[in-house]
């Protein structure tokens, strides 16, 4: 799919919608798992089904490709680490989303493909991998110290014949960069965040630059039976309309909330793209149209401090995951696979509360 007619603020709302004179105004919840034998679709698992198809309509809109909706983004990732040949090389960032990195090292532990490691600022190494690599996967905001990656130039570089560059653009949401656009293979979403927005579902996304991994793909999903639920993806849909305003709004007050923990003496080192003290700081300036919704930071004092911080919250929410209208926070280096992180590094998701709100809150759990 080409980029929309109209800008993807406007794609958001008017995309996906019943064109039929009589017909809703939004696309309908359709519980079916087969449909009357004749013309078109017999069963969802292996044709699709209205309500996931009206999700995937925008989704593929705004990224510009043909999108796929998963049960969940882990779904997402493991149908794409299932398009690789036994013995494949596989490069995978330093800093990057847990779930994925234990899927890797899980296939790598069992032979079915070796497994690299490389630091996201490394641009050079990653551009002398892509001569080898089965699949690069790359983040286009790294989860969770917010790295920001030099796409363009990882994407223009020689790549092995039939190797796929594959970015999750989760964090950064089209709305701020399109990887497609720059080269990239496939672009994977975990709906579950950003995209859906309200902490209410599990739902994944691909979205492919080519017709034939695009079809691979489906054959996949088919096969495992990684089907969205209809409910989630009609949830998903309806978190999409307002995506613009509520990135916009929590943008702004993530940019307000890392200036001020940058200033405050119990914070060690804040990490966000937005910031001209961030590594990657050049890099996003460059490439992206935003800056995103997640602050991460060290408090001084190590794990102990930062567990009594979490322990003070009462607007932000002590939980996991990211992207909802609520903020919330944790110690990322508490969760498994996460020890190499620094101890007092927590992980702030900013939602749409009143930014002063937030900083009292956590100017209060500072201390």
């Amino acid at each position: 799919m080409a980029k929309p007619p109209v800008k993807l603020e406007t794609w958001l709302v008017v995309a996906g919608r019943p064109e039929e004179a009589g017909s809703p105004l939004n696309p309908p919840i359709v519980p079916a798992s087969n449909f009357l034998r004749g013309a078109g679709r017999t069963y969802a698992r292996e044709e699709g089904n209205p309500t996931w198809e009206a999700f995937e309509t925008v989704v593929g809109g705004l990224e510009g490709g043909r999108a796929l909706a998963f049960s969940s983004g882990m779904a997402a990732a493991a149908a794409v680490f299932g398009l690789l040949p036994e013995g494949s090389l596989v490069v995978l960032p330093t800093d990057c989303y847990q779930g994925v990195v234990s899927l890797a090292k899980e296939g790598a532990s069992r032979g079915r493909w070796r497994l690299v490691r490389l630091p996201l600022e490394d641009t050079a190494a990653w551009q002398r991998a892509a001569r080898q690599a089965d699949l690069l996967w790359l983040e286009s905001i790294s989860n969770p110290l917010l790295q920001v990656t030099d796409l363009v130039a990882i994407a223009q570089a020689p790549r092995k014949a039939g190797g796929l560059l594959a970015v999750d653009n989760t964090l950064a949401t089209p709305l701020n960069l399109r990887p497609l656009e720059l080269g990239a293979d496939l672009v994977l979403h975990s709906a579950t965040k950003l995209l859906g927005g309200h902490s209410d579902l599990l739902l994944g996304a691909l979205v492919a630059r080519d017709a034939g991994v695009w079809t691979r793909l489906k054959k996949a999903r088919t096969l495992h039976g990684a089907t969205p639920g209809v409910l989630e993806a009609f949830l998903a849909l309806r978190g999409l309309r307002t995506l613009a305003v509520r990135l916009e709004r929590a943008e702004r007050t993530a940019a307000f909330l890392a200036e001020k923990l940058a200033a405050h003496p119990q914070v060690e080192r804040v990490f966000y793209p937005g910031l001209p003290s961030h590594p990657s700081h050049e890099v996003a300036r460059r490439l992206l149209k935003g800056y995103g919704t997640v602050v991460s930071f060290v408090v001084r004092g190590g794990a102990g401090q930062a567990e009594e911080a979490l322990a003070r919250l009462r607007l932000i929410r002590h939980a996991t995951s990211l992207g909802g209208v609520e903020s919330t926070m944790e110690r990322r280096a508490s969760v498994p696979g996460q020890e190499h992180l620094p101890p007092g590094l927590l992980r702030l998701s900013v939602g749409l509360e009143a930014p002063e709100d937030l900083w009292t809150e956590l100017e209060k759990a500072l201390g």
